[in-house]
């Protein structure tokens, strides 16, 4: 991996070829991050700057650089550290300005808010110029529906929000005419599931996962939520919605796992109207299902694997792609693949993937 440095114009100005590491982390319904350590002896310092970019063939994201670090150390050595996330951290620098109330198609909805927060906003000094929206047009996102509503909130994290109750990624790619694209993805299945695309499966068995590691719990995990909306004491409006609201039973006994959601801020009235008692239970229960979200069993697989003679990234398989997984001790699971590490150092080249278990319906 070679770096190459962008100014904030997107001027290219050099090329980062010695480093005694860099680790380039991507993730698929979040922002991405780097870090790069070079010697302070580098003339590194005469070509970076905070807010240049950095961009390598290998990813398809562009990282902001965010902190330049030297430390000093007479006996080992003194060290540039230079770090920073990838562009969808630009999303962080704004808010839902004041009262937003979304309802209907979802990808329309994420549309919205960008609209008005970014692309083509009311108070023309929030505007970014050069940031676009790319439709998708895979039913997986087409499909979906929203109804919440928020009050400044943090962007992003509102966009990480809903993208993470929907399983949907996020990214934010520096196209050829230096215009950042956000879209909406959802990966492509590739496990044993389906018979359309070609299988990719990481397995001792065909010596492509070096080690690994698997994790489940079940500790924080909450199946019901008590949702208390606008109004005090017995006048306060509440509802309840389960983590399965599909489910023909209800969560009860040991299985019933309670967590108590503070909507009070959700409020009936909007800027276009006043939400009926039903509509407005609605919207309360979408506020439930979304904290639910940061509730549920966790499954994952982590590892190290051999890309270089199957399964390339980027070529085989991409992030937010499905696909098998197995290990060992006869663990196997369908899962999809939320972040990727490059991690080069002195003694080479490799590859953390983080594949998150996909439940069954």
């Amino acid at each position: 991996m070679e770096p190459l440095i962008l100014t904030p114009t997107f001027e290219a100005v050099d090329i980062i070829d010695t480093f005694t590491s860099l680790i380039w982390t991507d993730r698929y319904n979040a922002y991405g991050d780097f870090e790069i350590c070079v010697p302070a002896d580098s003339s590194i310092l005469t070509s970076v700057d905070l807010d240049d970019y950095l961009w390598i063939k290998e990813s398809e994201h562009t990282m902001i650089v965010e902190n330049i670090d030297i430390d000093t150390d007479v006996e080992e050595g003194s060290t540039i550290k230079i770090t920073g996330r990838s562009l969808e951290s630009i999303l962080e620098r704004r808010v839902v300005w004041g009262h937003k109330a979304l309802n209907g198609n979802f990808q329309n909805g994420i549309k919205t808010l960008l609209e008005e927060a970014i692309i083509n906003p009311s108070i023309t000094q929030r505007k970014i110029s050069n940031f676009i929206f790319k439709e998708s047009t895979d039913t997986a996102i087409t499909s979906l529906t929203i109804d919440t509503q928020f009050a400044g909130d943090n962007l992003y994290d509102v966009i990480k929000t809903l993208c993470d109750e929907k399983k949907i990624g996020f990214k934010i790619v520096l196209n050829e005419s230096n215009q950042f694209v956000f879209s909406l993805y959802s990966g492509v299945d590739r496990s044993y599931n389906q018979e359309i695309n070609p299988y990719v499966v990481f397995s001792p068995n065909f010596e492509n996962l070096i080690n690994s590691n698997y994790h489940a719990s079940k500790e924080k995990l909450k199946t019901i939520a008590l949702v208390g909306g606008e109004g005090d004491g017995s006048e306060r409006v509440y509802t309840s919605i389960e983590a399965d609201p599909d489910s023909a039973t209800i969560p009860s006994g040991l299985s019933r796992r309670e967590l108590f959601v503070d909507a009070k801020g959700t409020s009936k009235k909007t800027s276009d109207a006043t939400l009926t008692d039903a509509e407005y239970d609605e919207v309360l229960k979408a506020k439930g299902s979304e904290k639910l979200e940061e509730y549920v069993d966790e499954r994952a697989f982590e590892g190290s694997v051999d890309v270089t003679r199957t399964n390339i990234y980027g070529k085989d398989f991409n992030m937010g792609d499905i696909v098998q997984i197995a290990n060992e001790f006869g663990f196997e699971s369908t899962s999809r693949v939320t972040e990727f590490i490059h991690s080069q150092s002195l003694e080479g080249l490799e590859f953390y993937p983080t594949f998150e278990a996909i439940k069954d319906e």
